[in-house]
């Protein structure tokens, strides 16, 4: 299992939206680390061969990333797994309010 360095880092995920059909889903949302909003798009699929994620971060945000200390590809690696985990935090389209699964 992959671990940030502190767990005091662990970002903490926000699905904003989520939609789609029986094969994938498409989220949208944000994460928090080191007191910073920082977005991201994904398609989470599975069925034959288990669940995955494609996970997408813009440039800035990676960057962001590297600014803080972190390696890239570990960190997405993190977000990845509690997202398949369902590690997350559902914001509620109509009342803006929080959900956890």
């Amino acid at each position: 299992m992959i671990r940030d360095t502190f767990s005091s880092d662990d970002p903490e995920i926000y699905v904003e939206k989520a939609q789609g059909g029986q094969f994938a889903s498409k989220l949208r949302g944000y994460f928090i680390v080191k007191d910073t909003k920082l977005k991201f798009n994904a398609i989470a699929f599975g069925r034959i061969g288990g669940h995955n994620i494609s996970l997408n971060l813009t440039k800035k945000t990676l960057s962001k990333l590297e600014e803080f200390g972190y390696d890239t590809e570990d960190f997405q690696l993190v977000l990845q797994r509690k997202l398949v985990e369902g590690e997350v935090i559902l914001i509620d389209p109509t009342t803006k309010s929080q959900i956890k699964p």
